[in-house]
C-alpha cells in the first residue's frame, strides 16, 4: 500500500523498492515484492540480509549464551534492514517512506532503529483492516497490489511459521478497541460492556500505554483519524497508573 501510494502521488520513476530477504523470508514473499514491483513500474534492488545476520547473532552468540531464543533474536533481522535502507538513504538523499501501520504503533508491534527506521511514515494512522480497505480500493482502479498479498495471513516473518495474531488478536478484534480507547477515549469497562473478551481489552489497552517510548522515536506521518498518535494524543513515558 504504500509503494502503491507513493508511485501515485510521485510517478514510478522517483520511487524504489528494496528487498531485504532473510533466511525466514518465504518464497511467496518474495515473488510478491517482485510481481508489485512490476506492476508498479519501479526499480526493485534485493538484498539478502542472511550474511549480516549470521555475523550478528555469531557476534551475540557469547552474551546471549544459556537464554532462549525469541524477541531479542528476531529483531536483529529487523534493524538489519533499518542499517542497510539508511545507508542507502544517506547514499543517495531518498526518503525511507516507513510502512508500519496504526494497529502495530498501537500495541508496539514494530522494532526500534529496524521496521520504525525512516524519514516518513505513510500510513501511521490508518488501522491494519482499513489498510486491507485501501488495498482493494487501489485495486478496484488499477490491480497494481497482488491478490496474494491481500489473502494471505500478515506476517513480520521473523521465525519460521509466524503470524501476527501469534503476537495480537486478530486484527477485525484489535482494531474497534484501538479505536474506543485511542480515539474516543472510552474506559475499559465501556469497552468491555461492548461485548468485547475482558483479558483482551485489558492486555491490549496495557500494550498501548506501556509503548508509548516507541511511537514517540517513530517518523511523523499522515493524520486520518480524529486522534493520531503523537501529534493528538500524548501519554507519560513513565506512569505506575492504571486505570483497569
Amino acid at each position: 500500500m504504500v509503494a502503491a501510494i507513493a508511485v501515485d502521488a510521485l510517478g514510478p520513476e522517483h520511487v524504489r523498492g528494496i528487498s531485504l530477504p532473510s533466511r525466514y523470508s518465504s518464497e511467496g514473499s518474495i515473488a510478491d515484492a517482485q510481481d508489485l514491483a512490476a506492476r508498479l513500474g519501479i526499480r526493485l534492488s534485493a538484498i539478502p540480509i542472511e550474511p549480516l545476520h549470521q555475523a550478528a547473532i555469531d557476534a551475540l552468540a557469547r552474551e546471549f549464551e544459556g537464554s532462549e531464543a525469541g524477541a531479542a533474536e528476531e529483531n536483529v533481522q529487523s534493524r538489519l534492514r533499518g542499517l542497510l535502507v539508511m545507508a542507502l538513504s544517506n547514499k543517495t538523499g531518498a526518503i525511507v517512506l516507513t510502512t508500519g501501520n496504526k494497529s502495530e504503533y498501537a500495541c508496539g508491534y514494530a522494532t526500534l532503529y529496524g521496521d520504525m527506521a525512516g524519514g516518513y511514515a505513510v500510513i501511521k494512522d490508518v488501522p491494519k483492516t482499513l489498510a486491507y480497505a485501501l488495498a482493494r480500493y487501489r485495486n478496484s482502479v488499477s490491480e497494481v497490489i497482488p491478490q496474494a498479498v491481500i489473502d494471505k495471513p500478515p506476517s513480520a516473518e521473523l521465525r519460521p511459521d509466524q503470524l501476527d495474531t501469534d503476537s495480537l488478536p486478530p486484527y477485525e478484534v484489535l482494531d474497534p478497541i484501538i479505536e474506543a480507547y485511542v480515539e474516543a477515549d472510552d474506559s475499559f469497562e465501556t469497552i468491555v460492556a461492548r461485548g468485547y473478551d475482558e483479558a483482551t481489552v485489558r492486555r491490549v489497552i496495557d500494550l498501548i500505554n506501556r509503548n508509548e517510548y516507541k511511537r514517540r522515536q517513530s517518523p511523523p506521518g499522515i493524520k486520518i483519524t480524529p486522534r493520531a498518535f503523537g501529534r493528538d494524543r500524548r501519554y507519560p513515558l513513565a506512569s505506575r497508573y492504571r486505570g483497569h
